[in-house]
């Protein structure tokens, strides 16, 4: 809980950093641009309005999205952190919009701009102010894991190439006299959209629900297998609501001699080590168990491993077990999600291992590569 209060100040005061900036730079830009007769300075101005709304919209989702859960939302308002990326990302894509639409009126009926030393030098101004806040705000989001506040963060730097443009334009106007301003203006606006969109795929990605980091998965179940009674975790799957809130379930294998009593204490350490570690909520933890007393079952559990793991699309195979007297045997597999047809994938494996051991009957489940 201390860690989230903190990660939360830390979101609302850059946050509010970035309002003051954007709100300054603004008001200066628009008195500049409307001085000098220039609608690329005049966009940037409603560009960096844009900008502060944006952190406006990050504070009122952090807000929001540490709110406790209640009986509706028993899981929390954590992605309620993703709607105000979305949000921010439809915001840029709404400037970038509108920016585009005025430039192209502007190149249809040109005005002639007016550049004087002071204007230039607050531009320029603008230029290092935007570089600096944009590499903090991405900076602090990447590090408490807020998607608003990159996506806040890589806006700015956006708007530190869109100012610099801007000085290249007024540097060809006043040494060719050629004015370049509504044509950079369609520009600037044609990346904010392409910018935008981007954003919004990226959020919208993680909403639909992605694949967890490789790099976590594998901490998790190197901390679930350093307890001894456990020989692997399997089918480790995570559900998130929110950056760094995950809940989520998992197969262990355990050796068929251990109590239920023993079991029970188990899955309890490994529900609470998992947590201290990595912040992740164990809801559920299955049990696989593996043959210790049989001989028999350790060499056809060799024998079929090595069937299975011939087909280029298996990556694992788990939860094997093997009963003599039911002439019964079950296991799992991971298919790829790059074959053709895992349904086939399962039938061959199936047909393969029935030649092997005639009279069987097999249980072979299909696993998701989630992990």
């Amino acid at each position: 809980m201390e860690r989230e209060v903190s990660r939360d100040k830390k979101i609302i005061r850059t946050s509010i950093i970035g309002i003051l900036a954007n709100a300054f730079l603004a008001a200066f830009k628009a008195v500049i641009g409307l001085m000098s007769n220039s609608i690329a300075i005049v966009m940037d101005a409603v560009n960096n309005l844009s900008d502060a709304a944006s952190s406006i919209i990050t504070i009122v989702g952090t807000k929001l999205a540490s709110k406790e859960p209640d009986r509706k939302h028993p899981y929390g308002y954590g992605r309620i952190e993703y709607l105000s990326a979305m949000a921010i990302s439809l915001l840029v894509l709404y400037a970038g919009f509108t920016a585009f639409v005025e430039s192209v009126k502007k190149i249809i009926t040109p005005d002639t701009p007016d550049y004087s030393t002071v204007s230039l030098i607050i531009v320029g101004v603008a230029v290092v102010v935007k570089i600096v806040l944009g590499r903090y705000v991405k900076s602090v989001g990447e590090k408490v894991n807020s998607d608003s506040l990159v996506n806040s963060g890589e806006d700015a730097l956006l708007d530190s190439v869109i100012s610099a443009s801007t000085l290249v334009a007024a540097g060809i106007y006043l040494i060719f006299g050629v004015s370049l301003e509504a044509w950079l203006g369609a520009v600037i606006a044609l990346v904010i959209i392409k910018s935008g969109l981007e954003m919004l795929g990226e959020t919208m990605s993680k909403i639909l629900g992605e694949r967890v980091d490789a790099e976590m998965a594998k901490e998790i179940k190197s901390t679930i297998s350093s307890f001894p009674e456990v020989r692997g975790a399997y089918d480790l799957i995570l559900h998130n609501y929110g950056p760094d809130t995950y809940h989520g379930s998992v197969h262990i294998e355990v050796p068929d001699t251990i109590s239920v009593d023993a079991l029970d204490r188990l899955i309890r350490k490994i529900q609470v080590e998992v947590y201290s570690k990595h912040n992740v909520i164990l809801t559920g933890v299955g049990i696989y168990s593996y043959n210790t007393k049989d001989p028999e079952a350790i060499a056809a559990r060799d024998r079929v491993a090595h069937l299975v793991t011939a087909h280029p699309h298996v990556l694992q195979m788990h939860g094997f077990y093997f009963d003599q007297e039911e002439k019964t045997m079950r296991f799992d597999i991971v298919v790829s999600f790059d074959a053709e047809d895992r349904r086939t994938v399962h039938d061959e494996i199936c047909r393969e291992v029935e030649e092997a051991f005639p009279g069987y009957q097999l249980q072979v489940a299909v696993d998701m590569d989630f992990s």
